[in-house]
């Protein structure tokens, strides 16, 4: 899931699209990569494993993406049983791979940016005529997509690892948890799903802030220290 905000300048909005793009198709293909890794080819079979983005979108979650600023890439099917450290465990390690990816994802489109081979400007949206002198538009605006990307990579890692199904982060306490009561909470994932969308509407509709508040903190930490900026 990832939510973005709506009501964006026609240029930022393209710049998110094409960033959530890639964020959610990394994430989605780690997952089926790691699961594939450790003997389920389920994924692979059912074609995810795949940089394609369009073998990762949801049509109606990419449509609530664009409406209402919320929205999800298609699950990956897994069967847990084929996991080879187990279902727990092996469940686990393919939740993992999500967040990592777009963390990884974020560190290898910041090194470029730290080295200033493309320049940035303060808001993407600045006109042609005021570029800075001598720069091509085209690096300023490579430098703007990769910034957006990391930004929503950032995102969309952080939000993940919140311990509510069906988000990755479940996966990764439940691991500690004894097997009958794992299997007892799975049963309950619709409630999880309930619950992460009703904070995503409330903070869209009812600016409330308990999500923003939760994710972003950290993903400013992340963002500003990959970045640089003091």
């Amino acid at each position: 899931m990832l939510f973005m905000q709506g009501n964006q300048h026609p240029i930022v909005l393209i710049y998110s699209i094409i960033a959530l793009l890639a964020a959610l198709t990394i994430h989605e293909a780690s997952h089926a990569l790691v699961a594939n890794w450790l003997g389920d080819p389920t994924p692979k079979q059912s074609g995810r494993l795949s940089l394609n983005p369009f073998a990762h979108l949801d049509p109606y979650g990419a449509l609530m993406i664009l409406f209402v600023g919320l929205g999800w890439g298609k699950p990956v099917m897994i069967k847990a049983e084929n996991l080879k450290p187990g279902p727990k465990v092996g469940m686990a390690l393919v939740a993992a791979a999500g967040p990592i990816s777009n963390i990884l994802l974020a560190i290898a489109l910041v090194i470029p940016l730290r080295l200033k081979w493309f320049p940035l400007v303060d808001d993407i949206r600045i006109p042609l005529d005021f570029l800075p002198l001598g720069v091509p538009a085209v690096y300023v605006g490579i430098g703007s997509l990769f910034q957006t990307i990391v930004a929503l990579s950032l995102a969309l890692a952080v939000f993940n690892l919140i311990p509510l199904n069906p988000l990755d982060g479940s996966r990764l306490w439940e691991i500690v948890l004894p097997t009958k009561l794992y299997y007892l909470i799975a049963r309950f994932e619709l409630i999880g799903l309930f619950v992460v969308l009703g904070l995503v509407i409330s903070d869209r509709f009812l600016g409330t802030n308990i999500l923003i508040g939760i994710i972003g903190p950290p993903v400013d930490f992340l963002f500003r220290t990959l970045m640089g900026f003091s």
